[in-house]
């Protein structure tokens, strides 16, 4: 198979980080998540403790970033540190990445970052409330419901707030994706068969 990238962006619970470390290790490819912040930070010097601080999340209020257009902030200038360049760095990473390798990448907008690339899949992967609870207990130990249903709702409204803010666009608007996947009625193991098989289809 040629050279792919697939980007997954996930509802907290619906297991799409595991999906895609599952991917990672079917397809024989690297799975970035958080290190792609460490990466960022490596690349910008800018202290990593400032990336993870906005890492799928924003601010909002005065001074909220713009959509991202591509390029950096240079660090002669005030807005070096800005969450907007903060993103701008996470973007660059994610692009070089894609250069050189087939790989997965989970969240920070990487498929709109990269949605001009053919050779890349861009998936969503969503589940039921009630699977999201039970992900959410099994994966992060937190059994009591309500916390559960609170975590999940602020996690998602965080993650489609920094998503509208750098992107512009919806975050779980089906139009930015090429497979939007239902883990709860799926499985894991079915969201995984059917990636694999969307690529071979669409790269050929």
């Amino acid at each position: 198979m040629d050279k792919f990238i697939i980007t997954i962006a996930r509802g907290f619970g619906s297991g799409g980080r595991t999906i895609g470390q599952m991917l990672s290790k079917k397809l024989g490819v690297e799975f970035y998540d958080k290190d792609i912040i460490k990466m960022a930070s490596e690349d910008s010097g800018i202290n990593e403790a400032l990336f993870g601080q906005t890492d799928e999340r924003t601010k909002g209020g005065f001074g909220k970033p713009s959509v991202y257009k591509g390029g950096v902030i240079t660090p002669d200038k005030r807005a070096f540190t800005s969450e907007e360049n903060l993103f701008n760095y996470t973007a660059k990473v994610i692009k070089r990445l894609a250069e050189e390798k087939s790989c997965i990448i989970v969240g920070r907008c990487a498929d709109f970052i990269l949605r001009e690339r053919s050779d890349t899949v861009r998936v969503f992967v969503w589940a039921d409330e009630d699977h999201c609870v039970k992900n959410a207990a099994d994966v992060k130990g937190i059994f009591d419901r309500k916390e559960a249903l609170k975590v999940i709702e602020s996690t998602d409204k965080a993650r489609a707030e920094y998503y509208k803010a750098h992107t512009g666009h919806s975050w779980n608007d089906a139009r930015n994706y090429d497979l939007c996947l239902n883990s709860g009625d799926l499985g894991f193991d079915k969201c995984v068969e059917i990636i694999t098989e969307y690529i071979k289809i669409k790269l050929k």
